[in-house]
């Protein structure tokens, strides 16, 4: 039949057609009374008409619950014939079915669909002859049925004789089906399995994995219940036992805990809003149970605030003599470094309540940076705490962690206060330069606020919540170099710049204070080993070229180490090092001088360098080829300095007839400008007079003098600019035999910071303009080419 046609009245509709009404998220069994929501106007419009005509309806299942008006394709074939019991409209305006589900039926087609859906149905009979394996099923479901009953926690007890009362096997199987929790699909699954010993499978399936479930979920509310009155119990049981401890007078377990951190807290001269927060903390650790979660938390929070030194200082004692010896005592040399910490202690002694500026030392490692900050320490009685910051890449390594964390701490500055025991120590910051900004925020800017006077009076810790006052802390920073602390920083320390030794202050450093520590440190005395003065100089000189005097206190131990084998052995009581001996013991020298032959060719000029390190000597390599006038530039070399060649390149063209060199030469050549150690990148403008020189040295073939070196920046004008770094510069020209440097005219003031004994060695040529150091640095004749 077609599906547009349709009877003139619902009346007149045969017995196998009936009206459907479908229905969203909700399956009727046969045998069950239930409330349906009716949803849609096909829906409305059958309720209404089988309630008009009093006809059953069938109830069907929409496939998509989300769709408001589904199609015939759009709805289950299986449903459940039901007779309506009462038709209710809510006060909403929603309307709702009350019926009771009689059969199963499978829809054969459909007849009519405006302006509700009719179809052809054909019901489902069951079985009424049941066999012992249904029968057997049907015990079971039962047993099942009431199992489940019992683990509900809030089961009907109208179920409950409901399904004592059901004799139907079939009627069980849908009732018990209805009332379960399951999903919407297995219910349809279940409705729509004919064979009843199927059904009855599916369904105990079904009941026993909720049984499981239910059984779980019991044992859960049980242990947790348990656990509840346990601790429940245990609470009454403490509070009991502190009245009776209280009663007796006794002070025992967490009670004379309390009372102790009372005691330390009145102790401790905690300013009022630090007192007032850990009274207020000690009252919550009185009311909690020693078994509480957040009881060590609290516990360890008042144990820092009781340990820090609120009120706790030492006297100093500014005595400038001792300190002059103290500092003479402890370090070799570093004249101008010492004058200025005894006058920073001077003006200490005559305003003790002023606020000192921070010092900041900056130099090369090894030069006794931090070994200087433990001196102040100990010239003026204070306690000395060193605070690395090397690698700290997280703000809460200087400000704390909040307390909301597991574990958290302090930040680094509280820390060592609290091991210092003392409001004044001489907190040493270890390595500004190395410290670094991440996502986990700027500990540079976090120590913003610990440098500054005028307000770390007041500095709050994350962990402690509380302001401490670091204003009577003497600070004082380390670091290798500048570049990498943000000026904010920069502006809050007065810097100190500590240079490298140089040979005489090495070989004394050596006499006075390593081979005496290595000695020590290797089971020795000085009249078991004697190391010569010559074999320190061999030292210094081969084997170590650094600003500092750490790698010339490790070869010292490696000797030392070499004669403990002999004595330790029994071949020899004691032991004498000289030279040879050095030789033998270390190998051949590491180090050589080496500029006399690479100065031995035209093209090759010896230029002076700064490094973190100290200074060093650079060689500057120029060679020409055939070419179109190109410039070449190798060695690794940073933007500046390239600009700095080419702007070498481009001097030596202009005043390439007052050097005698042709013109239309240099447009068919191509010069190339090498760097030697191309591995180490290189920076900076100080090098153009060099690369200048040699230039002028290819290209007249006048080889640089070979006992000559050379700094300054250049100009397109040829005028020899200033540079930095001139007293390192100049200490490493010496270390590496050099005995005349060119230096910038107007670097003439840094002249006394180079110490007397390099002055001595050095003849210094103060250069205003290019030709300048051409005049100086370059032969008088070309050189002459040696036949191959």
């Amino acid at each position: 039949m077609n599906t547009n046609d349709k009877p003139s009245t619902s009346a007149a509709l045969p017995e196998d057609v009936l009206i459907v009404l479908p229905v969203r998220d909700f399956v009727l069994f046969p045998g069950v009374v239930m409330p349906i929501t009716i949803t849609g106007k096909h829906a409305l419009a059958a309720a209404q008409e089988a309630v008009r005509t009093q006809r059953r309806v069938g109830v069907v299942l929409q496939k998509d619950a989300d769709v408001e008006e589904p199609d015939t394709d759009g709805l289950h074939r299986v449903g459940t014939v039901a007779s309506i019991v009462r038709f209710v409209t809510a006060h909403d305006g929603s309307h709702h079915l009350i019926c009771q589900g009689e059969q199963r039926f499978t829809v054969l087609d459909y007849v009519s669909s405006d302006p509700f859906y009719v179809a052809r149905i054909e019901p489902h009979k069951e079985v009424t002859v049941l066999d012992n394996e249904i029968e057997a099923r049907g015990l079971n479901l039962r047993e099942k049925s009431m199992e489940a009953l019992q683990l509900l926690p809030q089961a009907p007890a109208e179920l409950t004789n409901a399904i004592r009362s059901i004799e139907s096997i079939p009627a069980l199987a849908d009732v018990v089906a209805s009332f379960m929790d399951l999903k919407t699909p297995d219910k349809q699954d279940i409705l729509a399995t004919f064979d009843l010993k199927t059904r009855l499978d599916r369904v105990l399936t079904l009941l026993n994995r909720r049984i499981e479930v239910l059984k779980v979920s019991r044992q859960i509310d049980e242990r947790t219940r348990e656990a509840f009155d346990g601790r429940q119990k245990e609470a009454v049981l403490r509070e009991r036992l502190r009245q009776i401890q209280k009663e007796l007078g006794e002070t025992e377990g967490s009670a004379s805990e309390v009372e102790e951190l009372r005691t330390a807290i009145k102790d401790a001269g905690m300013p009022a809003e630090a007192e007032e927060q850990a009274l207020r903390e000690l009252a919550r650790l009185e009311r909690m149970s020693d078994g509480a979660a957040e009881y060590s938390m609290t516990r360890t929070y008042l144990d820092w605030l009781v340990a820090m030194p609120w009120s706790k200082a030492d006297a100093e004692d500014v005595d400038i003599d001792r300190a002059r010896t103290i500092l003479d005592e402890d370090h070799y040399g570093l004249e101008k470094v010492k004058r200025r910490i005894l006058e920073f202690l001077a003006v200490r002694k005559l305003n003790p309540q002023g606020r000192s500026p921070i010092l900041c030392f900056v130099g090369p490692p090894g030069v006794g940076k931090t070994s200087l900050g433990q001196s102040i320490a100990k010239a003026i009685g204070l306690q000395f705490r060193r605070v690395s910051l090397g690698g700290v890449h997280d703000e809460a390594e200087i400000r704390g962690h909040r307390r909301t964390y597991i574990g958290a701490l302090p930040g680094n500055i509280v820390q060592a206060m609290r091991k210092a025991g003392k409001r004044n120590p001489v907190l040493m910051l270890d390595e500004v330069d190395k410290l670094s900004a991440s996502h986990q925020g700027d500990p540079f800017s976090a120590l913003l606020e610990v440098l500054d006077p005028e307000q770390n009076n007041t500095f709050r810790d994350n962990y402690l919540g509380v302001p401490f006052d670091l204003s009577q802390v003497l600070f004082i920073g380390t670091a290798n170099v500048l570049d990498s602390i943000p000026a904010p920083l920069r502006d809050r320390m007065e810097v100190i710049e500590l240079t490298g030794y140089t040979e005489e202050e090495k070989l004394q450093i050596a006499q006075r204070y390593l081979l005496k520590r290595q000695l020590a440190a290797n089971g020795l005395t000085a009249e078991q080993v004697r190391v010569s003065e010559e074999a320190l100089r061999k030292l210094i000189v081969d084997y170590t070229r650094e600003a500092g005097v750490r790698s010339l206190e490790r070869q010292i131990g490696a000797l030392l180490r070499n004669a403990a084998v002999t004595i330790a052995s029994g071949r020899a009581s004691s032991i004498d090092i000289d030279e040879a001996e050095v030789t033998k013991i270390l190998g051949g020298a590491r180090f050589e001088n080496d500029v006399a032959l690479r100065t031995s060719v035209p093209g090759v000029a010896t230029g002076l360098a700064w490094t973190p390190a100290g200074g060093d000597i650079l060689f500057i390599e120029s060679s020409r080829v055939k070419g179109s006038g190109k410039l070449i530039l190798t060695g690794q070399l940073g933007d500046v300095m390239k600009e700095s060649a080419q702007a070498a390149v481009t001097l030596i063209k202009s005043q390439a007839e007052r050097l005698g060199i042709d013109p239309a030469m240099l447009d068919n050549t191509d010069l190339h400008i090498h760097v030697p150690a191309g591995a180490i990148p290189k920076d900076g403008p100080s090098a153009g007079v060099a690369m200048a020189t040699s230039l002028a040295s290819l290209l007249t073939q006048r080889t640089v003098r070979s006992d000559v070196a050379m700094t300054g920046e250049i100009s397109l004008r040829g005028v020899v600019l200033p540079v930095g770094g001139i007293k390192e510069k100049c200490v490493a020209a010496s270390r590496a035999g050099i005995k005349t440097v060119i230096l910038p005219a107007r670097n003439r003031r840094d002249l006394e910071e180079i110490p007397e004994s390099v002055r001595k060695r050095l003849e210094f040529v103060w250069a205003e303009k290019i030709e300048d150091v051409l005049a100086r640095a370059l032969e008088d004749s070309p050189a002459q080419r040696v036949a191959a």
